[in-house]
């Protein structure tokens, strides 16, 4: 498809003339209120759609936003909550998040999957004929369920045939879009490189500046003596003056010859975790900045950057002088220049970057193996994106692994070998937890025999540690033997101290039912209207369960 070869060939450019203009309408009856952009800046990720504002509530209906049918639909506790996906026939799927619930037969066929699996979450990809809808059917409700952190609805469009995600304001949702506020520019960052000095430092170093009268943004002189780069901290607001919004665009100049840009047109899922190779991910650590490098060391595959024929880093040579401008764009045009001249300058640093060297260097292309009393790491190829010496002690059990200003790509494998003077019952209660402080979090932990190992992509300090506690089970909604007449549901509040809940199930005389647990609230629901109760006296019995198998039963009574 012509499309298809575009996107892949030149995901910077604007592609607004090849994506489907009127075909699509909004999910929503409400005027659109952004509270998240497309390839917004999130923890670990760029967000993959458009985040809709709900009126601080839930409940309201969401509509198809064309032909099509459903080709999935999960239900997680996590993420996306609950989530329906749409295939139409012009080539792409929309995807809607964080529902409360589904509306009519798609409700039905979701409730009696989870019925039949005995599972509140749930996974279902559909044939054509299962659930076909039309534009502007209701298909659901609003929520926040999920990793939703208030009620709103997260809408994506997807390539049907690449899953490639895409910014749904090319598919006409920008006339459905107001936006008439400039992108904001809180920091501009310079980056020694090799050896270099930046007004006296070979640290990164904040370059102040100032808005001038035609309002482009003048940085102060840069003095330089090498080779070195920039990084901007930069939101866009869009549809209200409340939530910072991610920019669209971004495009430096070094003497008018175009030497970075970046654009969020479009990229893959397996790409995302590459944000914090585009950001300075040790800024973000300490400062809580998420300054975005317009430049790279190495070349990485994230496309929203593969197209640059330059790698944006600047050689500031004797005798001469530059003049350095970056253009910020949000999707309706809205631009903000920032001009920063530079000139070479021999200066002494006086702010030094000192490297603390340990015996273990890791060479971020190569696989690497490090032991010491009996705990060993192990680091595949690429799972970080510079080389660099790690910290690597045990000391009382306890292993420190760096600190989590480096980033990791991929998955490293830690291991407890041979553990000694445990019983058997001990070693079964056993877990790989990471230590923060005096707080222990829990990492789903491999036994075999006597070791232990985990995956993870945090580095910090981790240590052995047992869960012997069951998990609680309280606040339950009704009065044990009194009878219910106007409630819709029950519910119980359930937490565990040390490894997490891992299965919950619930009994109504004897017959399993549907609990819908959210995390957020640590609540578990059952909704009456599931029809397992019955008239008269109705027994239940809840029964939770831990990561490490620790498991608490909860049995009580009621009339109806």
């Amino acid at each position: 498809m012509k499309f298809v070869l575009a996107f892949l060939l030149a995901p910077l450019l604007i592609y607004s003339q090849d994506f489907p203009q009127d075909y699509f309408q909004s999910p929503l009856d409400i005027p659109l209120d952004l509270s998240g952009s497309f390839g917004e800046l999130r923890s670990n990720h760029f967000h993959s759609g458009l985040d809709f504002k709900t009126k601080g509530v839930e409940g309201l209906p969401v509509y198809a936003t064309g032909d099509g049918y459903v080709s999935r639909i999960k239900i997680s506790t996590f993420g996306y909550g609950k989530a329906i996906y749409i295939t139409h026939p012009n080539g792409y799927t929309s995807v809607y998040g964080h529902l409360q619930k589904a509306n009519g037969s798609i409700q039905e066929f979701i409730k009696k999957r989870q019925y039949i699996e005995k599972s509140y979450e749930v996974e279902m990809y559909l044939y054509p004929t299962e659930l076909p809808v039309k534009k502007g059917d209701i298909i659901a409700f609003t929520g926040n369920t999920g990793g939703s952190g208030a009620p709103h609805l997260h809408f994506e469009f997807r390539n049907t045939k690449s899953e490639e995600i895409l910014n749904p304001l090319h598919f006409g949702f920008k006339k459905m879009i107001k936006d008439e506020r400039l992108p904001v520019i809180q920091g501009l960052v310079a980056y020694p490189l090799d050896s270099t000095t930046v007004n006296n430092s070979q640290k990164p170093i904040n370059i102040s500046f100032s808005k001038q009268a035609d309002g482009t943004y003048l940085g102060v002189k840069v003095k330089a003596n090498g080779k070195m780069a920039f990084g901007i901290n930069a939101h866009d607001f869009c549809t209200n003056a409340y939530n910072k919004n991610g920019l669209y665009k971004v495009k430096a100049y070094l003497n008018g010859v175009l030497y970075y840009q970046y654009g969020f047109d479009g990229f893959a899922f397996d790409e995302s975790r590459y944000i914090n190779n585009f950001i300075d991910y040790e800024r973000f650590h300490l400062m809580g900045q998420r300054v975005q490098k317009l430049f790279e060391l190495s070349p990485y595959p994230l496309s929203i950057v593969e197209n640059n024929t330059k790698d944006g880093t600047i050689k500031v040579q004797p005798g001469t002088n530059y003049t350095y401008r970056v253009e910020l764009f949000d999707f309706h045009g809205n631009k903000v220049d920032v001009i920063i001249p530079i000139e070479y300058a021999n200066l002494q640093a006086t702010i030094k970057n000192v490297i603390q060297k340990t015996p273990y260097f890791v060479k971020a292309k190569n696989e690497s193996i490090f032991e010491k009393d009996k705990v060993s790491v192990q680091i595949p190829e690429n799972a970080f994106y510079s080389n660099f010496y790690l910290n690597f002690e045990v000391n009382k059990d306890i292993l420190t692994l760096h600190d989590d200003s480096v980033p990791v790509h991929k998955n490293i494998t830690i291991t407890f070998n041979d553990v000694e003077g445990l019983s058997e019952e001990q070693l079964a209660k056993t877990y790989i937890a990471t230590l923060e402080g005096y707080k222990l979090d829990y990492n789903k932990t491999y036994r075999k025999g006597n070791s232990f190992s985990i995956k993870t992509k945090t580095l910090g300090k981790f240590k052995l540690a047992q869960d012997v506690t069951p998990p609680r089970i309280y606040n339950v909604n009704f009065v044990e033997g009194k009878t219910i007449k106007e409630q819709k549901t029950i519910s119980v509040s359930v937490s565990d101290l040390h490894s997490e809940i891992d299965t919950y199930n619930g009994y109504l005389n004897g017959k399993w039912i549907l609990l819908e647990y959210d995390y957020k609230t640590k609540k578990l629901v059952h909704n009456l209207e599931d029809d397992i109760c019955v008239q008269g006296r109705n027994d239940l019995k809840i029964v939770v369960t831990d990561n490490l198998q620790n498991s608490t039963t909860f049995e009580s009574y009621f009339f109806r």
